[in-house]
C-alpha cells in the first residue's frame, strides 16, 4: 500500500462498533462498517492498536505487542463455528448502548471464550490449521499463553511486584512446573489467539476485497505489566536488582504543570543496538501482518525521549535522553524494505525530530484543532502550521484524534468570541460548524485526511475516546450506538471525496 496518493479515510476502533456483546467486535457489525465506507468511497479504516488490554483498558497499554485482544473476538461467528451454541448466550446481560462497561464484558464474554476454546481443542476440526499456527508464532504464543494463565492466577497482580520470585524472574524450573500444572489455561489462550487471528485476517481480507486499506496503530512503549517486559526485561533500563527503574512520559508543558507521567519502561538502546534491533523488527514485522499501513505513536522518541526515574510521582523531574534515531530505521529498512509509515509527529517537536521523519520520507499528522489559536486581542494566528490552509502535501490531516475533543466539544468550549469570528469565516451556523470544520480539512493540500466518527457522527465531547493521563471510567469506552441511518454521512462524504478529489477507485 503506498501513501503516495490522495485519500481518506475514518478513525474508529473496533471496540467502538455496535455489538449486543457489549463490545465491538470481529463479527456482522464490522463487516456492515466496511460496506458502510465502501458505499461512503472512503479508503482507509484507521485502528487503534489491537493487543489485549490491562488494567485501564488502554489499547496502548497492552499486555502484548504481538498478540491480539481475545475480547475482539465475535461471538456469533464462534457459534457458527460450533464452538458455542445459542443457550450459551442466553445469560449474557442486556448492555448500555453508547458504552462498553468493561467490567460485565469480562465477567460474562470471558467465561464463553474459554468454553468456545475448550470446545474447539475437543472437536479437533482445525487440527492442522492450529499446529501450524503455533508453529509459525512459536516467537510469542508460549510466553504470552502461560504470562496471561499466570495474569488470571494472580488476579491481575503485577508481575514484577506480587508474583513469586521464581515464576518473575523466569526460572525455567519454575516454568516447567506451571507448564504442567496449568496446561489446560494456558492452551486455552493459544486456542484463542489461533482464533483472534482466523477473525481478524478473515475482516482484513474483506476490506482490501473492497479496495479498503487498514491503518494500524504502534505504541512506541510497551507495558510494564506485560509479556514483552517480563519476557524480555533486559531490553530496559534496569536497576542492580533486575527491576526497571526508568519509565516514559512528556515534560511539562501550557496544558499539563506536571507533564504525562505514561509510566512505560524505557528501552536500553545500547543493547538493542548490539542486537541490531531484532527485537524491533520483528516487532514491525508483525504489524504489518496485521495492518496495510502502520502510524507509529510518539515517533518523536526515536529521536529523543523524556525519561523519568521511577521514584517520581509526576513527569516534572525527567530529562531527555537520545533515541536511536536513524540506526533502528536503515536496520528496519534493510530487513523488511521500505514501509508505509505514518509518523505521529505531535508535541515538541525539534529540527532533529523533523529531519529523521523527512529522511525516511514518512508522512507527518496534523490536528485541525490545533490550528486555531488566538492573540490577547482576538485576532487569528494565520501563521499556525496546523491551521489547514498552511498544509503540506505529505502530512495526514486529522481534526482530532482519539486524544483530542471531538469537533463539537472543542467548538462548544470556545469563547463566544471565538465561535462567532469562525462562524464568520467559514460561512456556517453551530448547528452546520461540525461539517464545515471538516470541509475545511478535506480542501487543504494534506495527502489524506482521516476524520473520527464521533465527528461524523457529530458527538460532543461525551463521546471522545480519551482524556491523556488519566484513568477514568469513560476512557476508551465509546461505543456506536447503530448502524443504521448513516445515508446522510454517505452522502456527504462521496460529495467530499469527489469533490476534493481524494477518492481512489
Amino acid at each position: 500500500m503506498s501513501l503516495k496518493n490522495r485519500n481518506n479515510g475514518i478513525l474508529l476502533h473496533i471496540t467502538s462498533l455496535p455489538s449486543k456483546y457489549g463490545i465491538g467486535d470481529f463479527g456482522s457489525q464490522a463487516y456492515a462498517f466496511i460496506d458502510f465506507l465502501k458505499r461512503s468511497q472512503v479508503g482507509l479504516w484507521q485502528l487503534l492498536p489491537l493487543g489485549p488490554t490491562g488494567y485501564g483498558n488502554s489499547p496502548y497499554s497492552s499486555r502484548s505487542t504481538f498478540a491480539g485482544n481475545e475480547y475482539l473476538l465475535s461471538i456469533d461467528s464462534l457459534i457458527e463455528d460450533g464452538y458455542l451454541n445459542t443457550e450459551d448466550t442466553f445469560n449474557f446481560p442486556k448492555v448500555n448502548e453508547g458504552y462498553i462497561d468493561f467490567e460485565i464484558v469480562e465477567k460474562f464474554k470471558k467465561p464463553l471464550l474459554f468454553k468456545a476454546a475448550d470446545n474447539f481443542l475437543e472437536q479437533n476440526k482445525e487440527t492442522e490449521q492450529y499446529n501450524n499456527f503455533l508453529i509459525e508464532n512459536a516467537f510469542f504464543i508460549d510466553d504470552y499463553s502461560i504470562f496471561m494463565a499466570l495474569v488470571d492466577y494472580y488476579y491481575d497482580a503485577r508481575w514484577y511486584s506480587v508474583w513469586d520470585k521464581e515464576i518473575a524472574n523466569r526460572d525455567e524450573k519454575a516454568l516447567n512446573s506451571i507448564r504442567k500444572k496449568m496446561s489446560k489455561e494456558i492452551n486455552r489462550y493459544k486456542v484463542l489467539q489461533y482464533l483472534f487471528f482466523k477473525q481478524w485476517y478473515k475482516l482484513k481480507k474483506y476490506a482490501n476485497s473492497n479496495n479498503i486499506q487498514i491503518i494500524g496503530d504502534l505504541p512506541i512503549f510497551v507495558s510494564g505489566d506485560s509479556v514483552d517486559s517480563w519476557e524480555n526485561i533486559k531490553l530496559f533500563k534496569t536497576d542492580e536488582k533486575g527491576q526497571y527503574n526508568k519509565v516514559s512520559g512528556c515534560p511539562p508543558d501550557s496544558f499539563t504543570s506536571d507533564g504525562q507521567l505514561w509510566g512505560n519502561p524505557v528501552y536500553d538502546w545500547n543493547i538493542h543496538k548490539k542486537q541490531n534491533y531484532k527485537w524491533w523488527i520483528l516487532r514491525i514485522k508483525q504489524q504489518f501482518k496485521l495492518y496495510d499501513i502502520v502510524r507509529i505513536d510518539h515517533f518523536r522518541g526515536f529521536e529523543s525521549y523524556w525519561e523519568i526515574p521511577i521514584d517520581q510521582k509526576t513527569a516534572r523531574y525527567g530529562t531527555w535522553v537520545k533515541g536511536p534515531g536513524q540506526h533502528l530505521f536503515d536496520a528496519i529498512k534493510k530487513e523488511l524494505g521500505d514501509l508505509p509509515i505514518i509518523a505521529e509527529d505531535l508535541g515538541y517537536m525539534t529540527n532533529e525530530v523533523e529531519e529523521l521523519r523527512n529522511n525516511n520520507k514518512f508522512p507527518g499528522m496534523k490536528i485541525g484543532i490545533f490550528g486555531f489559536s488566538w492573540d490577547k486581542d482576538n485576532n487569528l494566528d494565520y501563521s499556525n502550521p496546523d491551521l489547514p490552509p498552511n498544509y503540506e502535501d505529505n502530512f495526514i490531516a486529522y481534526p482530532g484524534t482519539h486524544d483530542n475533543q471531538t469537533i463539537l466539544g472543542w467548538y462548544k468550549n470556545l469563547p463566544i468570541k471565538n465561535k462567532r469570528q469562525l462562524n464568520s469565516l467559514f460561512n456556517c451556523s453551530e448547528k452546520t460548524f461540525v461539517w464545515e470544520f471538516i470541509r475545511e480539512i478535506y480542501s487543504s493540500k494534506a495527502r489524506i485526511v482521516i476524520i473520527q466518527m464521533q465527528d461524523l457522527l457529530e458527538k460532543d465531547d461525551k463521546c471522545r475516546m480519551n482524556i491523556p493521563s488519566t484513568c477514568g471510567p469513560f476512557n476508551w469506552s465509546w461505543q456506536m450506538e447503530s448502524m443504521v441511518n448513516l445515508s446522510y454521512i454517505e452522502t456527504k462524504l462521496k460529495l467530499y471525496n469527489n469533490y476534493y478529489k481524494r477518492y481512489i477507485k
